[in-house]
């Protein structure tokens, strides 16, 4: 039986591409190896290197689908390239914010990373460390986490942590003024009476600032009303907390023209519970969240918030505990960061009833 030979086409057809190793990559864009192997492996030592030089880099390696070589990088440097991440919870509104900054930097940077929600449980925040430690992380970033851990021997970053530990970088909104902005707002729109929203009690951010909302107030002249201040209960991050809470304020029969409530999500339970009462927002109450979701300028009425740069605040945080994992030992980071709030006004506040 005649055996049918196959065509030199479809033998070439099926030969392998050859795999573009860094040699190769360095002769075609004119470089030393060892330029191309400090970029692709983000070495601390590139930073010296033009930026247009590296955008080269990472397009030729891009066209070519070239990578290096992870075990053989991880060996050299005896790092995993692998951050650890905890977080209270992971759902719409502050924490889903903050991971896509801290997200967005890591994976420009080549490092993978693991998520651990604690849950607010004292036994996991401090068990949390010890399990990211054994599975070789190089850094921790902690989210709205009680941080008391000072002896480890990895980088460790806290957003909204607030202990001064030593050795720990703390990323912080600065709450003062984010108090002041939201409560001048209410101010010059003719509110005095204000009703508030504290944060539970185990939130990271609740006592800092709840004490900048008492000194703005001082400030303003504004009294804080015990009888106006309701604190969410439960840690579902839902709406049904603003909405359970806002309940019993209305029940008490204490009036009031404005609601500063401790977060967006509390804010939209809010206007929920005043709506079923028969009451208009802004037009009878005004209400201003915090944070500035994703989904607060699409309510009905648009929600005014104090925007905190959530995302921002991700990046920084992934930025300087990578910064501490290429330098140890050489890091002059301040013990906190601080980051700007911003005052968005939408159509959830108007100008006081009366006054007008």
């Amino acid at each position: 039986m005649a055996v049918k030979k196959k065509s030199s086409t479809a033998r070439r057809a099926i030969k392998p591409t050859p795999r573009v190793n860094l040699k190769v990559l360095a002769d075609e864009l004119g470089l030393s190896p060892a330029t191309v192997s400090l970029v692709m492996n983000r070495s601390a030592v590139a930073d010296s290197i033009p930026q247009q030089t590296k955008d080269r880099i990472f397009a030729a390696a891009r066209k070519h689908n070239y990578r290096p070589n992870f075990f053989a990088r991880s060996l050299r440097t005896q790092r995993s390239f692998t951050i650890g991440v905890m977080v209270p919870e992971v759902s719409e509104g502050y924490a889903t914010l903050v991971m896509s900054g801290i997200e967005d930097h890591l994976l420009q940077e080549g490092y993978f990373y693991f998520v651990a929600s604690h849950r607010h449980r004292p036994d996991l925040i401090d068990e949390y460390p010890k399990l990211l430690l054994a599975r070789s992380v190089d850094g921790i970033i902690a989210l709205d986490t009680p941080w008391t851990h000072a002896d480890l021997p990895i980088p460790a970053v806290t957003v909204s942590g607030h202990n001064e530990v030593k050795g720990v970088t703390n990323i912080e909104l600065d709450h003062r003024r984010a108090a002041h902005l939201a409560l001048e707002h209410l101010y010059q729109l003719g509110h005095r009476k204000i009703a508030f929203i504290k944060g539970q009690e185990f939130s990271s951010d609740t006592v800092v600032r709840w004490n900048a909302i008492e000194e703005a107030a001082a400030e303003l002249g504004l009294h804080v009303d015990p009888s106006l201040t309701v604190q969410l209960e439960g840690d579902l991050p839902s709406t049904q907390l603003g909405y359970s809470v806002t309940r019993k304020l209305l029940a008490s029969r204490e009036s009031f023209t404005a609601l500063f409530a401790f977060n967006d999500l509390s804010a939209i339970g809010a206007i929920g519970a005043l709506r079923e009462k028969g009451l208009h927002v802004p037009d009878e109450i005004s209400v201003v969240g915090f944070d500035d979701i994703q989904s607060a300028a699409f309510q009905n009425p648009a929600l005014t918030t104090v925007r905190q740069p959530l995302r921002k605040m991700g990046m920084i945080a992934a930025e300087t505990v990578l910064r501490r994992i290429a330098r140890p030992g050489m890091d002059s980071q301040p013990p906190r960061i601080m980051v700007e709030p911003e005052l968005v006004v939408r159509e959830s506040s108007a100008v006081a009833k009366g006054k007008r």
